[in-house]
């Protein structure tokens, strides 16, 4: 009976526009983006000026220590701001705490919150903090990331024709980040200790807010998107179905470090399917794009252009050598299951 259960993860595209999306409430002529597959955010019109919103659980992996755990939880909201071209300025956050959270590991994780915040520029609103029975980590609550800022700034993502498709850092940063902080024995088993550390290195890079501004202070850039569950390709296929259009990507044009890739390997994860915050994808003007792909370098942040849009009828395509086969929707994330396995095993 266990086996019929639904898959761990993010709700398909196909459930939620079927179920979900069709039944949001009362209609609203305030609300320029409502929620829907492929866009991190909504909007809502204040004349001049626009509020961006993000929901997300509050993201607490102890494991990780109080201080990395807050600094990523912080990040995974902040981010889906960002990407908006709206810088994230307000949190709202609830902390629905497991009853085993000791009284020290409140106190490193807020501070540890606090700090990120004010490094971000952005200020705590509102909240609610308690314990209750049933909660765990590493979903501990959830939040609310607000930006507001003026209307002409805004990135209301829809990718056009012969846009330019770029792409920061490249696929799995997330699944690598957490899988070589979580269980660095098999890692290290294959490859050695300097890798290990190597792989962990990539734990902050797990955040597209310095991306997003850069590539929004360039300019031209007409949709972005971080690359959360079903990773790279789950998340361009997102963008083209939300601007129903189609995509040209190369492969061989993809930065994949090697810590990405090796991670992957040992754990048996497909990097372009893995989960992968920190990853920007974003389309731009032709004229533009090489202009953010070289200011992204500048800031050391690695970005490739590697594909361009496409008519929605051409569909979503991959280039992979002299192979070229079309892009369906990963459907499920395999980082979720895999996280369990390890979990047992370790």
């Amino acid at each position: 009976m266990r086996n019929n259960l639904p898959k761990l993860g993010k709700i398909h595209p196909e459930f939620f526009n079927q179920h979900i999306y069709r039944r949001l409430g009362k209609s609203d002529k305030s609300i320029l983006v409502g929620p829907q597959n492929g866009v991190d955010f909504g909007v809502i019109d204040l004349g001049g000026q626009v509020l961006v919103l993000s929901t997300d659980p509050f993201f607490i992996a102890a494991e990780l220590g109080m201080e990395r755990a807050a600094w990523f939880a912080v990040h995974i909201l902040a981010s889906d701001v960002a990407v908006s071209g709206i810088a994230p300025r307000y949190l709202a956050v609830d902390l629905n705490l497991p009853p085993e959270m000791l009284q020290n590991e409140l106190v490193r994780m807020w501070k540890a919150v606090h700090q990120e915040c004010k490094k971000l520029k952005i200020s705590v609103v509102t909240g609610h903090t308690a314990r209750y029975a049933g909660c765990n980590y590493p979903m501990v609550g959830g939040a609310t990331m607000l930006g507001l800022g003026k209307k002409d700034e805004l990135v209301n993502p829809q990718a056009r024709l012969g846009d330019a498709i770029i792409i920061s850092k490249g696929p799995a940063i997330e699944t690598t980040g957490l899988m070589s902080a979580y269980f660095p024995k098999f890692l290290q088993a294959k490859y050695g200790k300097s890798f290990v550390k190597r792989a962990q290195g990539i734990f902050y890079q797990m955040s597209t807010v310095k991306d997003a501004a850069i590539a929004a202070s360039v300019g031209g850039v007409t949709a972005m998107h971080d690359a959360t569950e079903c990773g790279v390709w789950g998340g361009l296929f997102e963008i083209a179905q939300h601007s129903k259009v189609g995509m040209r990507i190369d492969l061989s044009k993809i930065i994949l470090p090697e810590e990405v890739k090796l991670t992957c390997e040992c754990f048996g994860f497909d990097p372009y399917r893995s989960i992968s915050e920190g990853t920007l994808l974003a389309t731009a003007c032709p004229q533009k794009a090489k202009f953010i792909v070289k200011a992204l370098n500048a800031a050391g942040i690695p970005a490739s252009v590697v594909g361009e849009v496409t008519r929605q009828s051409c569909g979503m395509r991959i280039l992979d050598g002299n192979k070229d086969y079309v892009l369906e929707h990963p459907r499920v994330d395999p980082f979720w299951g895999k996280f369990e396995e390890y979990l047992k095993k370790r």
